[in-house]
C-alpha cells in the first residue's frame, strides 16, 4: 500500500512529479531520520494494492487520474475541507474552491472513494465550539451524497507545532484553548448527528479521547476493512507500528518527504520550517526519482 502522503501534500504540490514516478514504475524515498539512507519503492501496478492520497487540494492531480485508472491502480482520497481563518490556514483553498474541487473529484471517482476530513480541530477564542459546529454543518450540507464518511480529530501538540501554537495565541482572538471534555464532547455528539442525518459515518483519527460512547468509532486512514469493502481486495491487517499508538492504520509505504509542504498550516506536524519547505518546493525536479535532492 502506498501513502501519498502523511508527510506532504503530493496531490496539491507535487502531482506532476508523482505521475512521472508512476510512469517510471518506482520512486526513491529518503529515510526521514537519515537522508543518506534511501529506499526504492515500486509503483508498478503489480506491486501496488492501493494508493491513499491525503490532500487539501486534489485539483492539480485530477488530470492525471486517468493514468492511474488505465494502469488498474486502486486509489482513494482523504480530502480535508474546513473553513479556518487565514491566521490558522494561510494558504489553503477557499471553502468555495474546495467544495467545487470536491464535486469534480467525486464526478471522477465516486463518493465512496473520497473521505471528507474535518481535522485537525483547533480551539481558539474565534474558532470555538459554536464556530466549528456552524462550519461543519454548512460543509456537511454541501457534501451530502458526495461522500459517505467524515473523519474528525482534535489537534495534537507536536514539537514542531508548539511554537506556532504559542505564536497563534498571541494574535487577538486566537488564544489556543485546550480540550474541555463536557463542552467538546457535546460538540462531537452534535457533529455525529449532523453527519448521520446526511448519510455520513463519522469516525475519529488517532484520537486518544474515547468518542465511542458518542457514536464515533475510531477510524483508520489506511483501512483494510474499507479497502475490502470498496475494492474487494484483501490487504495486510498488520497495524502500522511506525504511527502513533492511537492510530489504527495498517502498514503502508509513505513516498512523501518532510519539510516540503508550503501550505503553512499552523498545526502542521510535517514541516519544521516553512522557509525550508519553500526552498525544497522550488528546487524539486519533476523528473527526479526522489521528491527532493540529497
Amino acid at each position: 500500500m502506498i501513502s501519498a502522503s502523511r508527510r506532504t501534500d503530493i496531490p496539491a504540490l507535487y502531482a506532476e512529479w508523482f505521475i512521472n514516478r508512476v510512469k517510471a514504475g518506482y520512486c526513491l524515498v529518503p529515510n526521514p531520520y537519515n537522508r543518506k539512507q534511501v529506499s526504492r519503492v515500486s509503483l508498478a501496478p503489480n506491486d501496488v494494492a492501493v494508493m491513499v492520497f491525503w490532500t487539501r487540494n486534489p485539483g492539480p492531480i485530477l488530470p492525471y487520474l486517468n493514468e492511474l485508472d488505465d494502469r488498474g491502480i486502486h486509489y482513494y482520497f482523504q480530502f480535508t475541507v474546513m473553513s479556518n481563518p487565514r491566521e490558522i490556514d494561510p494558504h489553503t483553498p477557499s471553502l468555495h474552491a474546495a467544495l467545487e474541487t470536491f464535486r469534480r473529484l467525486v464526478d471522477h471517482v465516486g463518493p465512496h472513494r473520497v473521505i471528507w476530513r474535518y481535522d485537525p480541530i483547533v480551539f481558539t477564542e474565534t474558532t470555538n465550539r459554536e464556530f466549528h459546529l456552524d462550519v461543519f454543518a454548512n460543509i456537511a450540507d454541501q457534501l451530502e451524497n458526495l461522500t459517505h464518511r467524515c473523519v474528525v480529530s482534535i489537534v495534537d501538540e507536536y514539537r514542531k507545532t508548539k511554537s506556532r501554537m504559542v505564536s497563534l495565541s498571541k494574535l487577538p482572538g486566537f488564544k489556543v484553548e485546550g480540550y474541555q471534555p463536557l463542552l467538546h464532547e457535546a460538540m462531537f455528539r452534535e457533529m455525529q448527528g449532523i453527519a448521520f442525518e446526511r448519510g455520513m459515518e463519522l469516525t475519529s483519527c488517532a484520537e486518544e479521547i474515547d468518542l465511542l460512547s458518542l457514536g464515533i468509532k475510531p477510524g483508520k486512514c489506511i483501512d483494510d476493512e474499507f479497502i475490502r469493502e470498496v475494492f474487494d481486495i484483501d490487504v495486510t491487517h498488520k497495524k502500522d507500528k511506525s504511527q502513533r499508538e492511537a492510530c489504527g492504520c495498517v502498514e503502508s509505504r509513505d513516498i512523501g518527504v518532510y519539510d516540503t509542504c508550503i501550505l503553512g498550516c499552523k498545526y502542521c506536524y510535517a514541516t519544521s520550517s516553512f522557509d525550508k519547505a519553500l526552498t525544497n518546493y522550488k528546487e524539486h525536479d519533476i523528473d527526479a526519482p526522489s521528491l527532493i535532492n540529497g
